[in-house]
């Protein structure tokens, strides 16, 4: 027999009755039944009640025991009597009566349960994360974790792909985020950039000739929290395919798809082909480009009605050039004044001046707006809405792209206060379509609005011919229930279409060639049509959890401020390694305090 196990705690069965074993776990729960004492010993199996009689020589010891302390049982598996057969737990039929114990790894008082939620703040949780991990809930956002990776691995490599790994330390490039930055020590006031994704080497694997790649990879970025979205790093299945077009990409990514959610999700979902919905066409429709096609709602364009109406609010707004907007609130006549004033509120708090309604009773239309509105108006209303006896329209008025930022925040809203949204179902959509350039908001430059390695639609004749803000580029998103799980795109491997692209941003020849010198380079010597993707990990789990943060599918996440609470992390360091490394810190005013001392082991 093992020194430490002859059986794990979630093996045992009623076969296993009359059987000699040894379990090795922790101390989840302790019970005193009238001398009795029943502990409910946990591994990263399962769970096995250990029951322990005073005759035992090392009864007296239990007094000095703390749950999570880590013991050794021998004892001899017995079956329970029907009365106290568990069956939430897969042991739940046998126990196990101790003859012999040892204790492994004592525990001090520990600073939250694990046998049940307590509500430690997640500060706490994060500090002592280990122990955070112990949790039945986050072990199994663990393991499905683990599981997901391995599901990945394994249909990739099924369908033809290779796995291989890139650099981690490489050179910065502006991808959109903020780079992670590391100091070089033998190349003094030089950095290293930790990857925001592999972007170009994956692309070079394609022009040596690798034909199709994954990673599952990690990736780095500065920048702030969310609840779908870590700070500092995140891993994705990064892919990429030579001689393909979109089509063929997408019937690869919803394989995959379709696999993953088949083995783990235990819920409906989309089955491929998913439904393919431009970029413009979202924005207009659900305000988002993450639209979440449980919910039925969307904005309908009723421009015209109000361009020469009596309410002058909205007749003013279509005047400047603006746009009305209405969305279908089904059967809500019998709803409370609150809820109408409510929906309000929340879409001022989200940047609009306010927000009309109209009700259908069935008898009349009701609404403060309805005494500017004609029969015509009012008729027409109802026809482009497809209003029913009982719903509301809601209205916006504003520029075009203030209502589909408002849009974007009343719909799911609204999808929630009226209990539209179906938390059993997976909908899965592309977006596709989307712009190649936009303007930046604050300078009005011409700037990327996805990703600069794309290839535009149309080639070098639409970058010299088109208004660059009309150019579409063969770049996709794949989008679960609002969120994003993927970007990815048709890549542009030729040079002079990439040197003119990246002339309308605003780079000329010398800062591609400075910044993308080994891929443009690559490209001058053969390169293939290629394209890819690159599904998150954390978010498809957190999607297949059912958690509503990404934390809890990370066993050692940051917090929302990117800090490491359990390691320190980010932490001063020594002036030795800083003068090693050729750098002085100079600390805003506010902040300024002496240096550290320089660590005794340096």
């Amino acid at each position: 027999m093992s020194k430490y196990r002859s059986n794990t705690c979630g093996e045992l069965r009623k076969a296993d009755v009359g059987r000699q074993v040894r379990l090795s776990g922790w101390i989840h729960s302790v019970r005193d039944h009238g001398g009795v004492i029943f502990i409910d010993l946990r591994d990263h199996y399962g769970i096995t009640q250990i029951v322990i009689d005073p005759e035992c020589a090392f009864y007296q010891a239990l007094e000095r025991w703390r749950v999570e302390t880590v013991v050794r049982f021998d004892g001899v598996v017995v079956a329970r009597s029907e009365s106290t057969i568990n069956p939430k737990l897969a042991t739940g039929e046998i126990e196990v009566k101790a003859t012999d114990m040892e204790v492994l790894g004592e525990a001090e008082v520990i600073p939250f349960q694990i046998a049940k939620d307590d509500g430690a703040p997640e500060a706490m949780r994060l500090k002592y994360r280990f122990l955070d991990l112990r949790r039945e809930q986050l072990h199994r956002n663990i393991m499905l974790r683990s599981k997901v990776i391995a599901e990945m691995r394994r249909y990739m490599t099924a369908q033809g792909f290779n796995e291989f790994q890139t650099p981690i330390l490489t050179a910065s490039s502006p991808e959109g985020a903020r780079d992670y930055l590391v100091p070089s020590r033998l190349h003094p006031g030089k950095f290293y950039a930790l990857p925001q994704a592999p972007q170009q080497f994956k692309q070079l694997l394609m022009v040596a000739g690798f034909d199709r790649y994954f990673q599952i990879a990690p990736c780095f970025r500065d920048e702030d929290a969310r609840a779908d979205r870590s700070p500092g790093e995140f891993y994705q299945m990064d892919v990429e395919m030579s001689f393909v077009e979109q089509d063929e990409i997408f019937e690869v990514i919803e394989g995959l798809i379709a696999d993953i959610f088949e083995k783990f999700s235990g819920k409906e979902f989309s089955r491929p082909p998913f439904v393919r919905i431009p970029y413009r066409e979202a924005m207009r429709r659900f305000g988002s480009d993450k639209p979440d096609l449980r919910n039925p709602l969307e904005m309908i364009d009723v421009t015209e009605l109000f361009r020469n109406c009596g309410f002058k609010a909205f007749a003013g707004a279509v005047a400047a050039g603006g746009v009305v907007r209405a969305i279908r609130a089904p059967k809500v006549a019998g709803k409370p004044r609150k809820f109408f004033d409510d929906m309000i509120r929340f879409a001022q708090e989200n940047g609009a001046k306010g927000m009309a309604y109209i009700i259908w009773t069935g008898e009349e239309e009701k609404s403060p707006i309805v005494k500017f509105l004609d029969r015509q108006i009012l008729d027409g209303l109802k026809a482009a809405g497809g209003v029913e006896d009982g719903d509301a329209l809601f209205f916006l008025a504003d520029e075009e792209k203030a209502v589909q930022k408002i849009g974007g925040a009343v719909i799911p809203e609204l999808g929630r206060q009226l209990g539209l949204i179906d938390p059993n179902v997976f909908k899965f959509c592309w977006i596709v379509d989307f712009p190649m350039f936009e303007l930046d908001e604050e300078t009005g430059a011409t700037i990327f609005s996805h990703n600069p390695f794309s290839m535009p639609q149309g080639g070098m004749k639409a970058l010299e011919e088109q208004n660059p803000l009309d150019i579409l580029a063969y770049q996709y998103d794949i989008v679960c229930n609002g969120i994003e799980l993927s970007s990815g795109a048709i890549r542009n491997h030729q040079p002079e279409v990439m040197y003119k692209a990246f002339e309308i941003a605003g780079y000329d020849r010398s800062v591609v060639d400075e910044k993308f010198g080994g891929m443009i380079n690559a490209f001058k010597l053969g390169a293939p049509p290629h394209g890819g993707i690159a599904p998150g990990v954390d978010r498809m789990v957190m999607l297949l959890a059912d958690e509503p943060n990404i934390r809890e599918v990370i066993a050692f996440p940051f917090n929302q401020q990117a800090q490491d609470l359990m390691m320190n992390a980010p932490a001063e360091v020594t002036l030795k390694q800083l003068r090693e490394l050729h750098i002085e810190i100079k600390l805003p005013k506010k902040q300024e305090k002496p240096q550290s001392a320089e660590a005794p082991w340096n």
